[in-house]
Formats: structure tokens, sequence, C-alpha cells
């Protein structure tokens, strides 16, 4: 399923009796349908939800992983394939590591992906660790993303469906990680074949949709959710056209992203206008013509590098600046702290907050990736 050239379906080539997993069950069929797989397989399955935030606030919400239904939801999975849940309370390290930032990247004035963040620091960090307390051979989990084995050892590799390929919010993941780590759903074709998995073992979430937002911003308002975590924090400043002009005002740096065109209160203008910068010092959204977005070279901080040999010189890459397009090709220049990509041809939108995600030239490997930074 994952692509391991092995016997088994986690690739250790031992009887499944022999293999502890422990799943990380978000409530999702896509978890659910990995940890029902692997029980029906024989493999010493464990299931593991976080509660990462409040329920009172959270069980509101029907389409937020990690929320009380959610967790009520993997459960009664557990308990219909009969292995043993465990419910970790990772409230606080879930805010001091990921919604923290959250709020402070966007008053500074850039656009975070939380969501990349919550893999890295809590899921393949804390809950990582956590399995192997449990003395569990492998954790497995619900990602689409394939870890296939290479000549160096395991590689990261895009999903087989496009569509649901989630290597954009997995580019941090550390080689140490990746040896630790299954991604049982990667080889699927389509996420049907995961609804039929979960159909035929009977699972109650089968049916169950997709959670659209990120799960702790209800609604997709994240304005509303950084003012609660901020109090103050949406100012009130001046849209400024690149050339200077004030052609308006706004209610918060926070409520705008770069690229946006809609919602800025400036009907009347003979071009069209978007935000191609957020001053969040001088409380300034700065607009102008499209031609503006346009960039090729994206400085970096942070980088993860999963590629062969050393990570320093000038590597070809294909690279992915955002989760909803496809990898360009580029050129990757590694110098101790500094890195940079440039890429074949402009971009529009490229906002720092971001992640860049590095794939091979060709094929489908993921490289590593970094985060976007204002230069």
């Amino acid at each position: 399923m994952d692509g391991a050239r092995t016997t088994d379906t986690l690739g250790f080539g031992l009887p499944p009796a022999e293999t502890r997993v422990v799943v990380a069950m978000s409530g999702g069929v896509d978890s659910s349908a990995v940890a029902a797989l692997l029980a029906s397989e024989g493999y010493d399955t464990v299931g593991v939800t976080l509660q990462l935030y409040d329920h009172g606030a959270a069980i509101q919400k029907a389409n937020a992983c990690c929320a009380g239904r959610d967790i009520h939801d993997a459960r009664r999975v557990a308990e219909a394939m009969g292995f043993p849940h465990y419910v970790l309370d990772y409230e606080s390290k879930f805010r001091e590591a990921v919604i923290d930032e959250f709020a402070d990247a966007y008053l500074g004035g850039a656009t975070p992906v939380p969501c990349i963040r919550c893999n890295e620091r809590v899921k393949f960090q804390d809950l990582l660790e956590t399995a192997r307390d449990l003395d569990a051979d492998c954790m497995a989990t619900g990602h689409y993303i394939r870890r296939l084995d290479g000549p160096g050892g395991p590689e990261l590799h895009m999903a087989a469906d496009p569509v649901r390929d989630q290597s954009y919010f997995l580019f941090s993941t550390t080689r140490e990680q990746l040896a630790f780590l299954r991604f049982p759903l990667g080889g699927l074709a389509t996420k049907a074949q995961t609804r039929a998995l979960a159909a035929r073992f009977g699972l109650p979430v089968a049916d169950k949709p997709d959670s659209q937002d990120i799960c702790f911003v209800p609604d997709g308002d994240y304005a509303a959710v950084i003012e609660k975590l901020r109090p103050g924090a949406a100012q009130p400043g001046d849209v400024v056209h690149a050339d200077g002009r004030v052609l308006g005002t706004h209610d918060g740096v926070i409520r705008y992203t770069i690229g946006q065109r809609r919602g800025l209160g400036l009907g009347g203008l003979a071009e069209p206008l978007y935000v191609v910068k957020l001053d969040a010092e001088a409380r300034q959204v700065v607009v102008g013509p499209k031609e503006m977005l346009a960039t090729r070279t994206v400085p970096l901080k942070e980088v993860n590098w999963l590629g062969d040999g050393p990570p320093e010189g000038v590597h070809e890459i294909r690279a992915k600046v955002r989760s909803t397009v496809p990898p360009r090709d580029a050129v990757l220049r590694i110098e101790g702290s500094r890195a940079s990509v440039e890429l074949a041809a402009a971009e529009r939108g490229v906002s720092p907050g971001q992640a860049c995600v590095f794939y091979a030239p060709e094929g489908t490997r993921v490289l590593g990736g970094g985060w976007i930074t204002a230069g």
C-alpha cells in the first residue's frame, strides 16, 4: 500500500501479530480506515487521538478534526475493530507550538500554514515519541503521501492521487521521523477507495465529510480567532497604493493576505488593485496592479533537506510555493543558514509565512522545503 518492498503492509517482513503500530486517529475516515485495515490484518494496533483544544468550543464544529465529536468517532472505530484507543491531552502543547505562532505570524503581516507546524511539532514529534514509549515498531497516519525505499534509505514521495496529495504539508518531516512513519493510504488512486475500505469494515465514519477548515478556526474566520487570542490586534490603518497615495482605510492588517483583490473597499478606481504587501509595523495594507505580485526570487528560512548528499550548493528542483499550485521548475541555492529559490517563471502572490516545497526535477520525490520570508 505505501510502496515498501516487503511482504506486509507496514514493511517489516514480520508476522503482523509481532508488529505493534500506533495509529494517529483524528476521527476522520482516512485515519479510521488505516487503523481498521491494520487491525484486520492482525497487527498489534493501538489508536491514539489528540485533544488539541477545548471541547466546549470545538464540539460545536462538525467539520473540524480532533474536536469532541471526532474523539468520540475515533473511539467508536476502535471499539468496532477491537483494538485499544487512548486520548492524550495536548492542549497546552498545541497552543504553544501552533496556535500562538499562527496568531503572531498574522500580526507580523505573514500568512502562516498551521497544519504544517502541527505535523512538525506535535504529531511527528511528541506523538511519535509517545508511540516509541508504547514500544511501537512504527506510527501510521492517514496522510496521502508515500514512503518508498530508496538507495539511501526511506524517501518521501507524492501520493498516487495528485488531487489528495499532502506532500506540501509534510515537507518538514525529518529522515529520523520518516524511518518510523508509515502512510498506508499514499498508494491509493482515489479517495473513493478509502471510503470503500471504511465501508467494507462497517466503520461509522465511512460517509463522514472531509474537514475543510483549519481545526481551530471556526468557519474560516481567522481574524476573529486572532482577535480573541490577541485582544486589540485588529488596529485600523491606511490602504496605500504602491506609489504612495492613500486610497482609504482598513480595520486591521490581520484581515488581509498577499494577492487579495476582493473586500478592499476601493470601488470606483480605474484599475483593479491587489494586496502586494502588508506592513504590520506601519499598519498599512499596500496595494498595486497585478503585475506587482509576480516574483521569481523566493528567500527561505528553516530549510529541511531530504535529498541525496549535503544540502549546501545549487540544486535543480521543482518548487511549490502554495498548496494550491503545481510544482514549477526552479533552482535552489543553499549557503549556510541562507537559502533561496529562483523560479524559472514568475509566480504571483508568493507570501511570507507560506511554505516552499522542493521536488525532484523528474518523478515524485519530495526533497524537502523551507519557509518563505520577506527577505
